[in-house]
């Protein structure tokens, strides 16, 4: 294994990363001299501790695996079941309260314990991470050009010029919309998909030989998630690479996995190839995980909400702008929308990243201006709403975000995070906000106790509920959903969802249920509105919808949707 950068460089920029089938910059006869039986990395009785509270904790045991070339390795569980330290420690990316035992051969040399300085070498060059928050791993006062350039320079020696047009280059390999753009753009100022995107573009800047994707497709709408996972795909087929991606979403298990390791609670509960892990389990952990995923196309219709009443929300061809700044112009990123939302009915609102779905649901709630149109919330019109009035209206609303954890103040017990929307609206007396804190922590099935908890000390499931507890503070009669689920895994996702659909049955809330996971949209909504770029292409019954759609667009996001059957997914694919 080379540590030399400059030899690195002369064989990484004779080839130019194409999407057609020539290599990505792979030195000539690199795979054959190495073999493609030769693995990649080999895990052998990986152990992870933490130093909590005067002890030693034990969060991995036992860890063993092989990965070999033009092989990828799916790790699923639960969260805190272990699967990402173990990744994490192949790197020595740990935190310093942590020791790890056992060994970790790369290309047959130990990893752990090696040289700070040539593990640096390594990083990035022969392993890279995609992390499942790219907000908070991208440095958020260096546009994202100046990140995958830097990248690319430490490892290789590169003009400024080379360096912009490879970077560039990846950006477009990613299906990213406009790479120049995106190049001169800071992470706060594209989508949550588009972020992912420039992740993974930096990512494989370097042609690692194991790429290491933790949650990868989180972020991502079905469309493009089918596009990463082809990206991945062909990349460790044409690099002899290997992948070990850690999920929770077993349709992308399905799609790409070769071999699958279930953890739980440190410790590896089954392994096996990805056709007998999902149609043979022998844990029944394993079947239960297979059992909380929920499949497209089968609820039950005929228990979906009727429309009664006046619609709590109307928006009649309704348009959002970004007003641009110096010489940019205003950018329109929703263009004439027209819907209803009646009292008790849940509305999905599906599309792909950047379609203008978070956007109608923040201008719902006053975030962002309407800009032409009507926007009709509970007889009070929200185009021109005067501030007054729309703190009247938000009294009357709710909302669930995607991220818990950067919605809740992490100064804050939870409790005080619930309590925050009654002390400010004052509608309750001080004397009463403790009871209402734990009637809604009952509501949202936790214990009471934990309103003395800070959120770092919740689990993602548990700060999703809180999230919940505290939009439902003021019994709105319509609660916005932004991807309340996105970042949970298949268990916790399902309680949740379970939780989700039994509040609402029981308040009686009108909802905007706004996710890029149509299984979940058909398991709880009544309706389905569509949305492409800023426009709505169609909306209907769910059923209709989902089982026959009329816009090539919804065809193309149906499709493009991983079903958690190996056999049925590969059919899919071809």
């Amino acid at each position: 294994m080379s540590t030399n950068s400059n030899e690195s460089h002369k064989g990484t920029t004779t080839g130019t990363l194409r999407t057609g089938t020539n290599r990505i910059g792979r030195r000539a006869g690199e795979g054959e001299k190495r073999g493609l039986d030769e693995p990649i990395i080999e895990v052998e009785r990986l152990g992870i501790d933490f130093w909590v509270n005067g002890k030693w904790v034990s969060a991995a045991s036992d860890i063993d695996y092989v990965v070999r070339p033009r092989e990828v390795l799916a790790i699923v569980g639960e969260s805190g079941s272990g699967k990402s330290v173990t990744s994490m420690a192949l790197l020595g990316l740990l935190p310093g309260n942590s020791r790890v035992t056992g060994s970790v051969k790369l290309h047959g040399r130990e990893v752990l314990n090696m040289p700070a300085e040539e593990l640096h070498r390594i990083r990035g060059k022969k392993i890279e991470v995609i992390f499942q928050e790219p907000m908070t791993a991208f440095n958020p006062v260096y546009k994202i050009g100046y990140q995958i350039v830097e990248a690319l320079r430490i490892h290789f020696v590169m003009t400024p010029t080379e360096a912009k047009a490879r970077a560039i280059e990846l950006l477009g390999l990613v299906e990213m919309p406009d790479p120049e753009k995106a190049f001169n753009s800071y992470p706060h100022q594209l989508s949550g998909g588009q972020r992912q995107r420039a992740m993974i573009a930096m990512s494989i800047s370097c042609d690692p030989d194991l790429l290491i994707a933790d949650e990868p497709t989180t972020a991502l709408d079905v469309t493009i998630q089918a596009e990463i996972l082809d990206l991945l795909r062909s990349l460790h087929d044409r690099l002899d690479s290997a992948v070990i991606i850690i999920t929770h979403d077993l349709g992308v298990v399905a799609d790409i996995a070769d071999n699958i390791i279930v953890m739980r609670q440190g410790a590896i509960m089954e392994r096996g190839t990805v056709d007998k892990v999902f149609n043979h389990p022998e844990s029944d952990y394993t079947k239960q995980l297979l059992a909380a995923v929920p499949h497209l196309g089968v609820t039950d219709s005929e228990s979906r909400a009727k429309q009664v009443g006046q619609p709590v929300l109307t928006l009649k061809d309704a348009s959002i702008d970004y007003l641009g700044r110096g010489r940019q112009p205003t950018f329109r990123a929703v263009d004439g929308a027209s819907f209803e939302i009646y009292p008790g009915e849940v509305v999905g609102l599906v599309g792909e990243s950047g379609s203008g779905k978070t956007t109608i649901g923040r201008a719902i709630v006053g975030l962002l201006p309407f800009s032409e149109g009507q926007a009709n919330l509970l007889g009070r019109e929200l185009v021109g709403i005067k501030p007054d009035t729309l703190r009247e209206v938000r009294r009357e609303i709710g909302i669930v975000f995607q991220d818990p954890g950067a919605s809740l103040n992490p100064r804050w017990p939870v409790g005080q995070s619930i309590g925050e929307p009654l002390e400010l609206s004052g509608t309750v007396a001080k004397s009463d906000i403790s009871k209402r804190v734990e009637e809604l922590l009952d509501a949202v099935e936790l214990p009471r106790q934990f309103r003395n908890r800070y959120p770092h000390e919740l689990s993602g499931g548990q700060r999703q509920r809180i999230g919940i507890a505290r939009s439902l503070a003021l019994n709105p009669k319509l609660l916005i959903a932004d991807e309340p689920t996105s970042a949970l895994d298949v268990s916790v996702q399902a309680r949740v969802l379970d939780l989700f659909e039994k509040l609402q049955e029981d308040m009686g809330f009108a909802c905007l249920f706004i996710s890029h996971d149509l299984a979940v949209v058909d398991l709880l909504a009544d309706r389905i509105a569509v949305m492409n770029l800023g426009k709505l292409v169609e909306q209907g019954p769910t059923d209709q919808i989902l089982r026959a759609p009329r816009e090539e667009y919804t065809k193309r996001l149906i499709a493009a949707v991983p079903v958690p059957d190996p056999q049925e997914q590969r059919a899919r694919r071809e």
